[in-house]
């Protein structure tokens, strides 16, 4: 129920509809990115305490019932208390937790056993979670399943393996909602408002509970009790209690609820949400192309890296998902690019898209699997194929117009054509299409892809891109001005000048004029893509 929902419960919901793309066996996996949310954990110590408070309210009901309605009253509400009474810290991974990670590591080894057949080296299989502690125990974990039989450590065979956590204060990779101090304050100003959808739902239970029980429930002991019911469901594995005090349908309008939250301040609802994550998916396709390179120039399985393991939160998936294009039609795709805001997920009984319960649950993940296929006329030689909790998920990067400069051939345009709805998609068609649609204040991230493919993206440089993108995160403007305006006025003139200086830096001093021109022409070209465009 909601977004905790227990992970194999969540991987198993898919759209019967989609019929995955037949890879051909001639096409082999080079190289995989996983972006993981962290496995179940214990209630947070804030959410104990609401439920001991709910403990005490519920005695306090239960005295004021009238004597001919507390016979129909469930056995379990007389002297309950939380489970979790007397915990002094909360919000670590459970056992349920470790097992969800053990397990899909060794799933993800054996579905693709040309990847982890290498004996384990920091630089073939870098692993990656945040400072917190459930997100790098659930690396771990995965990672015991991943490696297991692959050491000489107990009767399991594990071995030792490295883990790597950047500081909470500037990790603008996995936990970038924590660096974008715009972000908290645009997810505060949303509270109200997101209170108020919710509430004519929960005041419609609310009555019907009160006539139901006979208790005199308010809106917040409705909410505490929808909150217990998930935390029974999915740490418990039991149904019977709170969640029994609820009809289907109002289940049904409960989870709605939870998705409209999720998708306003996590998800689509504002393009500030997912634009944080630029970075993240920068690192994901240099990653890509790093994989290419290695395999066009002939190197030998081993010698470079063959998987990039990332373990962090629900803050992180989301945002994710939402850049690779996930969970959206072909009219809310068209949205996006013109960035339009889209319609908040339809209320039950319609269905919808958007459910957070399969969108992120605990351990929920996002692998983006790349593959070298045999080259066919006018075909690409590399594909990417998106899986989202292990199944085959289609993307919807579509057509999209843009110009696009490169350094060998100077001002040749050329057609983007999109994934047709596709999960296998050609990896320029994928890389392109993802960069055209992240038109955003972080399009300095757009800079270094363009770069990547031609020269090494050294320490110095990712060091200056970094302190940008956070000054262009704090100078996010909530206006009613375009996008392309605020842009230019805000962001452009730094965006010019990194450009510059990149191209100097990668250039003789013999070939600077021609450094020159082509700073000019990735301007002219950032202009057209970033303001034109939407013409």
């Amino acid at each position: 129920m909601g977004r905790g929902n227990l992970y194999h419960v969540a991987k198993e919901i898919s759209d019967n509809s989609y019929v995955p793309s037949n890879i051909p066996d001639q096409c082999k996996p080079i190289h995989l990115n996983l972006v993981a949310r962290h496995g179940t954990r214990a209630p947070t110590k804030k959410k104990m305490k609401l439920l001991d408070a709910l403990g005490t309210r519920l005695q306090v009901l239960l005295e004021n019932v009238k004597e001919k309605k507390s016979g129909a009253l469930p056995a379990w509400l007389r002297g309950w208390k939380s489970p979790w009474t007397g915990k002094h810290k909360g919000g670590e991974l459970i056992s349920l937790g470790e097992s969800e990670l053990y397990e899909l590591g060794i799933r993800v080894r054996e579905k693709f056993p040309q990847l982890f057949h290498e004996d384990y080296h920091p630089d073939i299989y870098p692993i990656r979670a945040t400072q917190v502690s459930r997100a790098s125990a659930s690396a771990v974990a995965f990672g015991m399943g991943l490696f297991s039989d692959r050491g000489n450590l107990g009767p399991g065979f594990h071995r030792a393996f490295a883990v790597i956590s950047e500081s909470r204060a500037s990790d603008i990779m996995l936990r970038f909602h924590d660096c974008c101090q715009n972000y908290k304050a645009f997810r505060k100003s949303q509270e109200p408002s997101v209170d108020k959808l919710k509430e004519p739902i929960l005041d419609e239970i609310t009555k019907e509970l009160v006539k139901r029980w006979g208790l005199s429930f308010t809106r917040e002991d409705v909410s505490s009790l929808w909150f217990l019911c998930k935390q029974e469901a999915a740490l418990l594995n039991n149904t019977d209690q709170a969640c029994s005090l609820f009809s289907p349908s109002e289940v049904g309008l409960l989870e709605w609820t939870d998705d409209l939250e999720v998708f306003i301040v996590k998800g689509y609802g504002d393009s500030l949400n997912y634009r944080m994550g630029v970075p993240l998916l920068g690192d994901v396709i240099q990653s890509m192309e790093q994989a290419i390179k290695a395999k066009e120039d002939g190197l030998v399985p081993g010698s470079y890296e063959m998987a990039k393991l990332r373990f962090a939160h629900a803050e992180t998936l989301l945002p994710f998902s939402c850049l690779i294009g996930l969970f959206l039609d072909g009219r809310d795709f068209d949205k996006i690019l013109r960035e339009e805001p889209l319609q908040l997920p339809p209320k039950p009984p319609q269905t919808r898209i958007w459910r957070g319960s399969t969108v992120a649950p605990f351990a929920g993940n996002n692998m983006l699997v790349l593959y070298s296929c045999p080259a066919n006329n006018n075909t690409s030689k590399y594909f990417v194929q998106v899986l989202h909790n292990e199944r085959p998920t289609r993307m919807a990067v579509k057509t999209v117009r843009n110009f696009y400069f490169l350094f060998q051939v100077m001002l040749i345009t050329f057609l983007v054509q999109g994934c047709g709805d596709s999960d296998f998609c050609p990896f320029e068609v994928f890389k392109y299409g993802i960069i055209a649609n992240d038109t955003n204040e972080q399009a300095l991230a757009n800079t270094r892809l363009v770069f990547s493919s031609q020269y090494e993206w050294n320490s110095e440089r990712r060091v200056i891109e970094e302190q940008l993108l956070t000054v262009s995160c704090w100078h996010h403007s909530f206006g009613s001005t375009s996008f392309c305006d605020r842009y230019v006025l805000n962001s452009f003139p730094a965006l010019l000048a990194a450009n510059f200086y990149f191209v100097l830096r990668n250039f003789h001093v013999e070939n600077r004029k021609r450094g020159e021109l082509i700073y000019w022409i990735i301007s002219v070209k950032l202009i057209f893509v970033l303001c034109f465009e939407k013409l």
